[in-house]
């Protein structure tokens, strides 16, 4: 396995990364605090504006406290943005203006309830019973310290929603029960809490399904039944519990749109509905009614904007149905494929002439992933005419439902991991047919870590640890160099298992005297059998750990 360790020279910025940037936050209520989700440029030294407090009197941020990695507050809007396109197949990531509201974070109360948002009595709703389907779930979470990788972080607590949906189980967001130590779900009504196991976890898609066994639990439970996705105007109604009580809060609204959308938590682009009903911290992972009783999906995001108001996010149950289906067949979450190109609009008549395009459709491909399998079937200045037989625009969308389209993306996420799918291509003119697989992306520089508990090596006090944007937002971006930054956020891994490794930290030692200040410098070196080499700096030092040799 080749691993690469970049620069990490820990520089200021350049202004010219000031640029506009937004926010999304986490619908969760960490008792009472906000979770931020991914970035996509780098700023500079600006306040983290994180709203809430750990519940542990630690003077070490938790991590809840911090921004998690990559996320950039807007100074206009306050709002936090999904950095990377989860698909990743319309180009770099654009910033977006969401802030994804789940766990509320246990310690400081915080009433922040706009006037504007009205909350309904449950005794106006006409059937009372799927309500005791929506449970409150605790949970403690322990997240990995990335500075110091071999320790963790003190414990927090926080609180959010979930609901049951048959067969023992129980949905909830992803980003209530990141780095959890214990889970555990109290029914309405009942002032017993019961431990809950977390069977699989989508971050991409922020869904995480747990599980009960105690049967005490499950008497007289009904579970809920997923509906349909709903139609602009619908009616739509959001139960959970939020901030501002202990007891089931109920608040409705109307469907406003319905399109592929930044999700926080798991830097991806899936379908999302947008609704105006309340969204507070606490509701991740609530369910959303139609007028029907049916869920329609699980709420889990917000937007705010001094310029936008009522702008909540719900994942629609297509995107929840993908996820069950996916744990289903493989026993475990496999996560949404992509197709693993960089593509450009179409738009421009002289830039279709130039590709020989004649009519006004496609997209062109201008990079392609080494890792993916379109790598061996696609080639740079490809136009993309149609997936699946279903013709793509030259804005990048497809035909959505009626009168409706959508960006090209959603024909993606429809699809499992290993589905191949039918390109329509016109390479130098031609029209043709080929077929490619479709994976998950490998990252370069993963935006969380599978395990929880991030890798790291000491070789004479040498602390080696892969670069990952949870210690990108821990040491802060506006101290990572821009070379190391440029390099996390567009470059591509060439094979699988790649990773950028720093050279964290040097752990004063005799044997590495006169390498104090060797922290963070370039170096560059390859794992071949059981000998690591390290060309740059390290030639002197003759250690032998662990079966490695340096």
């Amino acid at each position: 396995m080749a691993i690469t360790v970049a620069n990490c020279c820990f520089s200021v910025l350049s202004s010219t990364f000031k640029s506009r940037y937004c926010h999304l936050r986490f619908a969760t209520s960490p008792s009472h605090s906000y979770f931020d989700a991914r970035s996509l440029k780098a700023t500079n030294n600006k306040k983290r504006a994180l709203k809430g407090s750990s519940s542990s009197a630690s003077p070490r941020k938790s991590n809840a406290e911090k921004k998690l990695p990559g996320r950039l507050k807007d100074d206009k809007s306050g709002l936090y943005a999904d950095g990377i396109s989860g698909q990743g197949d319309m180009g770099r990531p654009q910033s977006t203006g969401f802030k994804s509201f789940g766990t509320q974070r246990k310690d400081k109360k915080e009433f922040q309830l706009d006037s504007r948002e009205q909350q309904v009595e449950p005794g106006s709703l006409q059937d009372a019973n799927f309500l005791n389907a929506v449970v409150k779930v605790y949970c403690t979470h322990t997240a990995p310290d990335y500075s110091l990788p071999w320790q963790k972080q003190r414990q927090y607590t926080s609180t959010g929603s979930a609901f049951m949906i048959g067969d023992g189980k129980l949905l909830t967001n992803a980003h209530c029960v990141e780095h959890d130590t214990q889970v555990k779900v109290k029914r309405r009504g009942d002032d017993t809490k019961y431990v809950a196991k977390v069977l699989a976890r989508g971050v991409d898609c922020d869904i995480a399904l747990l599980s009960v066994e105690s049967e005490e639990f499950w008497k007289g439970a009904k579970p809920l039944h997923l509906g349909h996705l709903p139609r602009l105007q619908d009616a739509v109604t959001v139960v959970g519990y939020p901030l501002g009580g202990d007891t089931i809060s109920v608040t409705k609204g109307v469907v406003s749109r319905i399109e592929v959308t930044s999700y926080a938590h798991g830097s991806s682009d899936l379908l999302g509905i947008q609704i105006d009903a309340a969204i507070n911290p606490g509701n991740s992972g609530g369910p959303a009614f139609n007028e029907q009783g049916e869920c329609i999906g699980v709420a889990f995001q917000v937007y705010r904007s001094e310029e936008a108001e009522n702008i909540g996010y719900v994942i629609p149950t297509t995107v929840v149905s993908h996820f069950l289906n996916d744990y289903e067949r493989n026993g475990k979450y496999t996560g949404f494929p992509c197709l693993g190109v960089l593509l450009q609009k179409l738009e421009n008549p002289a830039l279709r002439a130039c590709l020989q395009v004649q009519s006004n459709e496609g997209v062109l491909v201008r990079r392609v992933e080494p890792t993916s399998d379109a790598n061996n079937v696609l080639k740079q200045g490809d136009v993309i005419v149609s997936f699946d037989d279903v013709h793509v625009g030259s804005e990048g969308t497809v035909p959505f439902r009626s009168n409706e389209r959508i960006a090209f993306r959603y024909l993606i996420s429809q699809k499992f991991a290993g589905d191949v799918a039918e390109l329509g291509i016109i390479r130098a003119g031609k029209l043709m047919k080929v077929q490619v697989a479709l994976n998950p992306r490998v990252h370069l520089v993963p935006y969380h870590i599978d395990g929880g508990q991030p890798s790291y090596l000491i070789i004479a006090g040498l602390v080696f640890t892969p670069l990952s944007e949870p210690l990108i937002e821990e040491e802060c971006e506006e101290s990572i160099g821009l070379k190391l930054l440029a390099k996390a956020r567009y470059s591509l891994a060439r094979f699988k298992e790649e990773q950028i490794v720093i050279l964290s930290q040097v752990l004063a030692n005799e044997v590495n005297i006169g390498y104090e200040d060797m922290s963070n410098q370039q170096v560059r070196f390859f794992i071949s059998s059981y000998h690591l080499y390290l060309p740059i700096y390290l030639h002197v030092l003759k250690v032998k750990v662990s079966g490695f040799e340096v």
